[in-house]
């Protein structure tokens, strides 16, 4: 298992991409708790925090199809860059400027999000020309990524209490947008990125989402989402009854760490059939494995069950990877990775909202309960979309089989 992974990352540019990505999406992945930090720290109330972080999210979610789209028509290198730059400066604006004014703080954080460059779809449509366009290295590389995305939410959250720490929620926030951009500019100057053109496209206003095979993927990711969103919640509302933040610390890293096994694990072999049914397999598992949670055991039990319903989460996500690969109409794959982001995104807000009342009118149970819905309402939509799913277009196994040559598959330390 190790060996295949660290094969992967011997491929010339392999190791640079992914851990520049991560480095790039920290900003990303740390703003909702860096902004909630800071804006306490300025005095501002709760529901300003969380309106705030909701609106760097609602932005975000905007911002990263339309950032994906233009990306396939111009490139990595003149569309990441400046748009890591625009956010960054929106962070830099809310810093420097605090929360005195709320239409400032609105606007700095709304720039901020929408402006966040799509490293994530960029990252994938490059898998195929680094790996020399070979189809199971690509699939391998799809679960490293989920795997890498696990580490990077949970390293991400104490990367922001370290830095509020040793300097303040504001240079928190300037030092991660700091370290955001480096990291963007490492993908964006890389020979991969440079040279990656996306496959030519048919001129359409719906750009990816005119395949139906892909809103049906979408449609199934939102309430994945939507199931992972509301466990944040319904764990908070746990922890208060069983032991306090600590008990909810352990909750989320047990939830974490079982994605992160399932994700290597996954990854670790060839897989054979249709990825859209080892998908529907897949989401079926996860919705499964919600279900034990509205049984609110005792800590130790509960820190269990949290780390079995992560394991299905990362090879799920790198398994609609594949099938956003199959379903991507020709030239939208950069957007057609984005729509997946927003989705899962949204859907996980909206999860958020709605474990809240479930809380409040059932217990903890109803709070995990959305997420067995959520779970489940994911699979009858795979379910329910399985001929539309079946028809992947023509040849587009891989679909970032149209970009730029795919570089000499080399040791990273020989070029």
């Amino acid at each position: 298992m190790a060996a295949g992974y660290a094969e992967l990352l011997r491929t010339r540019h392999a190791a640079r991409l992914l851990v520049g990505t991560l480095i790039g999406r920290l900003p990303n992945g740390t703003a909702p708790i860096a902004i909630v930090l800071f804006t306490r720290a300025e005095g501002g109330s709760y529901s300003l925090a969380g309106a705030l972080a909701a609106a760097y999210g609602v932005a975000n979610a905007v911002g990263q199809p339309l950032l994906g789209r233009a990306v396939d028509l111009y490139g990595q290198p003149r569309v990441q860059l400046p748009a890591a730059l625009v956010s960054a400066l929106g962070m830099v604006w809310l810093a420097l400027s605090g929360t005195g004014s709320v239409a400032v703080a609105y606007a700095a954080v709304v720039i901020a999000g929408l402006f966040t460059p799509p490293l994530e779809g960029g990252l994938r449509a490059l898998w195929p020309s680094v790996l020399g366009g070979r189809e199971e290295r690509v699939h391998q590389a799809y679960a490293m990524d989920a795997v890498a995305q696990e580490v990077m939410f949970t390293v991400g959250p104490l990367l922001v209490t370290l830095f509020v720490a040793v300097w303040s929620p504001a240079g928190a926030l300037l030092a991660l947008n700091a370290i955001g951009v480096l990291g963007a500019l490492s993908v964006v100057v890389s020979e991969p990125s440079r040279a990656w053109r996306s496959a030519p496209r048919e001129a359409h206003w719906l750009g990816a989402l005119r395949s139906r095979g892909l809103l049906a993927l979408l449609g199934a990711f939102f309430f994945v989402g939507t199931a992972l969103g509301s466990i944040t919640v319904a764990g908070v509302a746990y922890a208060d009854d069983h032991g306090g933040q600590a008990v909810y610390g352990w909750l989320m890293a047990a939830l974490g760490l079982g994605a992160l096994v399932g994700g290597v694990a996954y990854g670790a072999r060839q897989w054979a059939g249709a990825p859209e049914r080892r998908l529907r397999l897949l989401v079926a598992l996860l919705a499964v494995c919600y279900l034990p949670l509205m049984l609110v055991p005792g800590p130790v039990a509960m820190t269990a069950l949290a780390a079995l319903a992560g394991v299905f989460l990362a090879p799920a996500i790198a398994c609609a990877f594949i099938v956003v690969d199959r379903h991507a109409p020709a030239g939208t794959v950069t957007e057609a990775f984005s729509w997946l982001v927003t989705f899962f995104g949204v859907g996980a807000a909206i999860g958020t909202a709605a474990a809240g009342p479930a809380v409040e009118l059932g217990g903890t149970a109803a709070g995990f309960g959305v997420a067995s819905v959520g779970g489940a309402a994911a699979l009858l939509v795979l379910m329910a979309t399985q001929r539309v799913l079946a028809v992947a277009a023509a040849g587009r196994a891989v679909a970032g089989s149209g970009a730029a040559p795919a570089p000499a598959d080399v040791p990273a330390g020989q070029g």
